[in-house]
């Protein structure tokens, strides 16, 4: 679920802080930069794992920060395909079950995804589980706030970055416009085995 990210930045040093440690400095930076943040294609950013390598500072005309260029590991969150995860149920929608870690919301189970068969209930804006048995069709809703146990089938990431004073993304969709606006990293993920979805169905 966490990995270790080999990775080079240049980091720029205030002059006010020349007079604390520089690798504390360094390791600030890093972490402010960093931290909570999607980096494209790599994952969700947790925290500085370790410096491995500093190269040489310099100090550019009309600048009194100095900057160096830094080699380090950083833990990432970007769980493995097929990884099995507990996670809390967010909220229901048609598309399917949106899921949330402590840390990380950008989880969803599309609806062709969850146990068979499954369906919306409009009312209720839930999803439940038409389980049948010797005493006939039994409804498990998946309701808000439950334990759900879920396969990691995909992943996703959008390049969210703006590429120029028109406000066009990555993608060429106008950034101002909210329906525009996507995750940088969402996982999809997959309930539709024995043994996954709602931990109190398998618990009882």
């Amino acid at each position: 679920m966490f990995v270790l990210c080999e990775m080079k930045d240049t980091v720029r040093i205030a002059p006010h802080t020349f007079h604390k440690d520089t690798n504390d400095s360094i390791i600030h930076a890093l972490n402010t930069k960093l931290a909570n943040k999607v980096v494209h294609n790599v994952g969700l950013c947790i925290a500085l794992w370790d410096i491995t390598k500093l190269e040489d500072s310099y100090i550019f005309p009309g600048d009194g920060s100095h900057h160096t260029v830094v080699h380090f590991r950083y833990v990432v969150f970007r769980p493995f395909m097929d990884q099995i995860l507990v996670g809390k149920i967010k909220s229901c929608s048609k598309e399917g079950v949106h899921v949330w870690l402590k840390f990380f919301d950008n989880i969803i189970i599309p609806a062709d995804s969850l146990q068979h068969p499954s369906r919306f209930d409009e009312k209720e804006q839930l999803w439940a589980w038409e389980y049948q048995t010797e005493d006939g069709k039994h409804n498990l809703y998946m309701d808000v706030g439950e334990q759900i146990r879920f396969r990691v089938v995909d992943e996703v990431f959008v390049d969210t970055t703006p590429t120029g004073p028109d406000g066009k993304g990555a993608e060429g969709s106008d950034m101002s416009d909210p329906e525009a606006k996507k995750s940088p990293y969402t996982l999809i993920g997959s309930i539709s085995e024995p043994g996954l979805g709602l931990l109190s169905w398998w618990n009882s």
